[in-house]
């Protein structure tokens, strides 16, 4: 197990939950980094704090001192500007292992109907998430990048993954299941190593999420 983890966006739906999830075990040492320490849902008794931006280079620099794993929540049509900036930094301080949250549909791996659909409604969004998912995977840094399926708060901890190459299952997932594996793979770093693996709830199959 790592012991320094850095949590990039860590007001984000889904880092509140890692969050949660990593309070609990014994040895794991949180720094917080966002944009305003406001948005932290809850602040573990052990965790440093640091506000600021991805691309303020000395900011992030001074967040990734003495860390041994970057976990990156981020979002934003400069996504890909904010990868570059994040790998860029690790690499400078020494730091070998990324997890990094991205998009479904980026690959155009979605099945059928749900693709037309998916494009439809986030379409021109997904580019700079895919210039980042190939930064990342260019970086030679030991990443795990994630693409959840469309995102529910649904309470239950229920999701199957698919590998870059494979056609994505489902449409939806829960925030809770995502930080699950984001948690577990914390944990136990040499899970999902250079993997790039799609999140889904089984059984959620269809032309478009559940709840549209």
């Amino acid at each position: 197990m790592l012991e320094h983890v850095l949590i990039l966006g860590a007001g984000g739906q889904i880092a509140r939950h890692v969050i949660d999830l990593l309070s609990g075990q014994g040895g794991v040492r949180l720094t917080l980094f966002a944009r305003s320490s406001s948005k932290l849902h809850r602040v573990p008794t052990t965790a440093r704090v640091v506000e600021g931006d991805v691309l303020d280079q000395t900011v992030l620099a001074s967040a990734m001192a003495g860390q041994d794993l970057v976990y990156a929540n981020l979002t934003g049509d400069d996504i890909d500007e904010q990868a570059k900036a994040v790998i860029a930094t690790m690499k400078s301080a020494g730091i070998g292992r990324l997890i990094f949250v991205t998009s479904l549909g980026i690959y155009d791996e979605l099945p059928g109907k749900f693709q037309t659909w998916n494009k439809a409604m986030i379409g021109e969004e997904l580019k700079p998430f895919r210039r980042a998912s190939d930064a990342i995977e260019a970086s030679g840094l030991g990443y795990t990048i994630l693409r959840p399926a469309w995102l529910t708060d649904e309470g239950a901890i229920d999701y199957e993954i698919t590998a870059k190459d494979e056609t994505f299952r489902g449409t939806e997932v829960s925030r809770r299941s995502v930080a699950d594996l984001i948690a577990k793979t914390i944990v136990t770093p040499t899970l999902h190593v250079r993997a790039n693996l799609g999140v889904n709830k089984p059984g959620t199959d269809g032309d478009k999420p559940s709840f549209y």
